[in-house]
């Protein structure tokens, strides 16, 4: 028989837990908005990656990306529409993964370790970006608290 698995409900009450979600928040999120707004600081570049991955619309991608990754990032990092926010970048990372950093199909071993970490780095950040909608609909500490759920 299988013990019953039950869950407790989120708690923040622990020495320096709000501290240390309002740092993770800030870590993982401004680093994602810096992201964001380091694909208008290139666009040339990023646009000639995206068309050479074959995206659909090179230049537009890489700008709504950029707007996605810096609002949602900022988001994240403020406590501002925490549900949209954690998962807007969630899809992103995952997607952004496969499309961008498919690292099966590149013959030249430094390209593909390059993709590979990449892709990684997407994978654990939409991992990241998960655990955060899961908690997205409760009271975030330190946060603006505004958001549509």
């Amino acid at each position: 028989m299988l013990a019953e698995i039950t869950t407790l409900p989120l708690q923040f009450e622990t020495p320096f837990a709000g501290e240390l979600f309002l740092l993770g928040r800030i870590l993982f999120g401004a680093t994602l908005a810096f992201m964001g707004l380091n694909h208008f600081g290139d666009l040339d570049a990023m646009t000639g990656y995206a068309e050479f991955k074959g995206l659909p619309a090179p230049r537009f991608s890489v700008v709504a990306s950029g707007v996605l990754l810096a609002l949602g990032g900022l988001g994240v990092a403020v406590g501002a529409f925490p549900v949209l926010s954690a998962g807007a970048l969630a899809v992103f990372l995952v997607v952004s993964a496969v499309t961008m950093h498919d690292f099966w199909a590149v013959d030249d071993p430094e390209e593909k370790q390059s993709e590979m970490t990449s892709f990684l780095k997407n994978v654990y950040g939409a991992g990241a970006a998960l655990a955060l909608l899961a908690v997205g609909g409760t009271a975030w500490p330190y946060a603006l608290g505004i958001g549509l759920f």
